[in-house]
């Protein structure tokens, strides 16, 4: 099949039209704007959303309440099961779990989504922990599997403690 030319049937594609030149072009005169109103002058016509007078769609819906999706904290999450497949010791970071295939490269490899890490599962391994944030379930069993959670994870948690006056 290589080496075909694929050609666009004959009437498939007509010249532009080009109008307000002249009678003899086809399109003179009024140049297909029809004669006189409000549509046929150059600016006119109606502003986006104008219904003729009626009340538009955009002033009857109510527009009540709070939206905190501007703020929203957006994570790349990892299950704690997912973790099984490093070596005992190991630490588990941005970079390792990038190599290790649990994150994609992109937006999640250059740091600019905080990594969270899941409680859900077991995990067999005696690891050392370096993720932006961890739920208490798996911090538990982080700890309990003899492995230890670094500064970086505990900082979050710590801030929200003395936040609460604690």
């Amino acid at each position: 099949m290589a080496g075909v030319n694929i050609n666009k049937p004959v009437g498939a594609t007509r010249k532009k039209k080009v109008v307000g030149r002249g009678t003899g072009s086809g399109k003179g005169s009024t140049a297909g704007r029809g004669t006189k109103g409000q549509n046929s002058r150059s600016g006119g016509g109606v502003r986006p959303g104008f219904e003729g007078g009626q009340m538009p769609l955009y002033r009857r819906i109510a527009r009540r309440g709070f939206s905190n999706y501007p703020f929203k904290k957006e994570y790349a999450l990892v299950k704690l099961e997912d973790l099984n497949v490093f070596a005992d010791g190991e630490t588990v970071d941005r970079k390792s779990l990038v190599a290790k295939g649990l994150l994609s490269s992109g937006a999640l490899a250059s740091g600019k989504v905080p990594i969270k890490l899941l409680g859900n599962g077991e995990l067999s391994r005696k690891l050392i922990v370096n993720v932006d944030k961890l739920t208490a379930g798996a911090r538990e069993k982080i700890e309990k599997a003899g492995g230890k959670v670094t500064d970086q994870a505990t900082a979050g948690s710590e801030k929200k403690a003395d936040k609460n006056g604690e």
